[in-house]
């Protein structure tokens, strides 16, 4: 990350500076070599379009979704409580996660216990950027006549009711946007959310992203896009075991924006 010069809030207070807003990178998108990329492009994005940003960097700890998801609440309200404390002191106000999982419970749940800040999603962010005219698709890899199907994340969809603006960024490009036949508030499970994502699935018949992943390769994409890191996991496993990696790329919406972008 280091070639980005990406600022903490530690380095900002240090020297009398404030951040327009803070990225909150995740769990996923510091640890994880493929939601690293995410992170990256991400940050490209907010350098590309000017706004101030700084991390938390090794200050930042889990938001303590998967433990509350597992029915751990105590050790949830120990992880929020000490993030509120260090988001407070730093007079946070405004966060862009790329994690729908952080999304979801820094939005939703730290309020109860007194974490009051405006958290939006990276999609959300970019739909703005586009409507502002500061993100075109141009300048950068064109996708021009590909076909794209759109994965909708839980917690970001049904979760939240974002649709629009993950669609919204892929609109402006000139691909051929394909909807698999469970999409929006209709939409499947990858089968990580709930802290699936770290325990072995049950018995039964098929694995739920690779009933996901045959669903999005009916439409026979060359993207399948999605807004979320577990989500990435668990549809590039699917692509993997269809053996279509050669054919069909999974990529996050804010790598299709910087790639159109010329950012990366």
């Amino acid at each position: 990350m280091t070639e980005l010069n990406i600022p903490t809030m530690a380095d900002l207070l240090a020297r009398g500076e404030t951040a327009d807003m803070l990225f909150w990178v995740g769990c996923a998108g510091s640890f994880d070599e493929r939601a690293q990329r995410i992170t990256r492009d991400i940050c490209k994005i907010l350098q590309h379009v000017g706004i101030k940003y700084a991390i938390l960097g090794t200050e930042e700890s889990c938001t303590g979704d998967p433990a509350k998801r597992a029915g751990n609440e105590f050790l949830f309200q120990m992880q929020a409580m000490a993030n509120i404390q260090l988001l407070d002191g730093y007079e946070v106000k405004k966060i862009v996660t790329a994690c729908p999982h952080c999304f979801n419970t820094l939005k939703n749940e730290y309020p109860d216990l007194g974490g009051h800040y405006e958290v939006i999603h990276h999609t959300q962010l970019i739909q703005q950027l586009i409507d502002e005219g500061k993100l075109k698709a141009e300048g950068g890899e064109s996708f021009k006549g590909r076909r794209i199907t759109y994965h909708d994340p839980c917690y970001l969809g049904r979760g939240n009711g974002v649709y629009e603006a993950p669609r919204k960024a892929l609109e402006i490009l000139d691909a051929q946007l394909v909807e698999m036949k469970r999409c929006r508030s209709n939409g499947l499970c990858c089968g990580a959310g709930g802290a699936q994502m770290f325990k072995e699935p049950e018995k039964g018949k098929k694995d739920i992203n690779v009933e996901r992943t045959e669903e999005a390769l009916e439409n026979q994409p060359h993207v399948i896009a999605t807004a979320c890191p577990f989500c990435m996991t668990m549809l590039r496993d699917g692509v993997k075991i269809k053996e279509k990696e050669q054919e069909v790329q999974v990529l996050d919406i804010a790598e299709i924006s910087a790639k159109a972008n010329g950012l990366t």
